[in-house]
């Protein structure tokens, strides 16, 4: 009798402990994120010799703020552990210079240690750190490598300034004399606590998304327009935009960076908070068709069906999870020297736009390819937003996406 007595008390002391611990945990949501990509023929590594006894010092743009933040740190790539050490976070001066307001230096540690040995191909979330962030700020993340990593995790292009010094400076006011890079460099997501409604947006796509011919250090990707219109929502002060893109990404096979298919789960699934997707992605495996001497109608009207085949893949593996999936329509690329597309390859981009665009597919659509078109020329990008490859958007043509994005989408 004392037994089962015992018994029922452990077990309603336990409930109400679980309760309890239910009650506090906090609610974390993805304020800023980047796609990892790993060492890529066309975008030169940096050298052992840069990365080693060396402070990495970057510079993020968060979209939602919060009371409380952590970081994540990526080895995704790496073939042996990775060593990350004397970790801070402090409030950026300015998102164009390497100096931070030292009054709000932090220490991160990782299971309460300063250092963190990665391992092979993983994430490590770093402990809570009580620093509040406003939406729209810049936070300086930096860090000291021993050695270098086995194989870099970055993220190349990524329009902002990254600055490299040799010996452990984590905790300089600024670091003079700098080697700067245009990467991020094994960071993966920065995450706040939040409302237990804040959600998060993830942007998934190709360079148009990352923001090839955005302003270096301008934050003027079609995704930092819509995080601004979101902020200056008060509907929408839950809710967060991340940016997943990579330039020459492929629905189907890998270009630069893994197939939005291989990367979905790193990408989306794992990412703090998610609740909504908007896809932007297919103009690189067209063009990769077109490039090909003699491609066929057959080899078109595969390529079509495939891709329509890798965008249902999406649309089920999100729904799956309760998320959310906004489609976009391709935009038009014609006048490239690149990508020149053809009668076939204009024709396969509008097959593949008008399943976008037909009911029943996506939770809602954007036709982007509508808003950046040349009026006079629909094949083309119109004149206003072309950033002169006929390929990509320049800041003009970003913020008319940004601004085209429907609001009502995450309300």
């Amino acid at each position: 009798m004392r037994f089962a007595a015992a018994m029922i008390v452990g077990l309603f002391v336990c409930g109400a402990g679980a309760e309890k611990a239910k009650k506090i945990e906090p609610h974390w949501v993805a304020t800023w994120a980047t796609s990892q990509v790993g060492p890529e023929p066309s975008q030169p590594q940096l050298t052992d010799e840069q990365l080693t006894d060396t402070t990495v010092r970057q510079i993020v743009r968060l979209s939602m703020g919060g009371a409380t933040l952590r970081v994540q740190l990526s080895n995704a790539f790496g073939t042996k552990p990775l060593k990350v050490d004397a970790v801070r976070v402090a409030k950026a001066k300015s998102p164009t210079s390497s100096a931070i307001d030292v009054s709000t230096d932090h220490a991160v540690t990782f299971n309460g240690e300063s250092s963190v040995l990665i391992p092979t191909g993983s994430v490590y979330v770093s402990d809570p750190i009580a620093m509040p962030m406003d939406a729209l700020s810049d936070l300086a993340i930096s860090f000291h490598y021993a050695e270098p990593p086995s194989v870099q995790t970055s993220h190349p292009g990524s329009r902002a300034t990254s600055y490299l010094l040799h010996g452990e400076q984590s905790s300089d006011a600024e670091l003079a004399g700098a080697e700067k890079t245009v990467r991020w460099l094994g960071l993966a997501e920065v995450d706040v606590t939040a409302d237990d409604n804040a959600r998060t947006v993830i942007a998934l796509g190709d360079s148009i998304t990352d923001g090839h011919a955005a302003t270096t250090d301008g934050n003027d990707r079609w995704t930092d327009e819509l995080a601004r219109r979101v902020v200056a929502d008060k509907k929408l002060r839950n809710v967060a935009v991340v940016n997943e893109g990579i330039g020459g990404n492929h629905l189907l096979t890998n270009g630069l960076g893994q197939s939005v298919l291989e990367r979905f789960d790193r990408d989306v699934l794992a990412v703090g908070g998610v609740k909504y997707v908007i896809v932007l992605e297919g103009i690189n495996d067209l063009g990769g068709l077109g490039r090909k001497p003699g491609a066929t109608q057959e080899e078109h009207d595969d390529m079509v069906k495939r891709m329509i085949g890798a965008l249902e893949q999406i649309v089920l593996r999100a729904h799956a999870h309760g998320i959310l999936v906004y489609g976009s329509t391709i935009m038009a690329n014609g006048g490239g020297q690149y990508y020149a597309p053809n009668a076939m390859d204009n024709a396969a981009r509008q097959a593949v736009n008008a399943w976008i665009l037909a009911p029943g597919h996506f939770d809602g659509v954007v036709d982007l390819d509508k808003v950046t078109q040349d009026p006079a020329n629909p094949l083309q990008l119109n004149p206003t937003y072309d950033s002169g490859d006929h390929l990509h958007p320049g800041p003009p043509g970003y913020k008319a996406m940004g601004d085209a994005i429907p609001l009502e989408w995450f309300k």
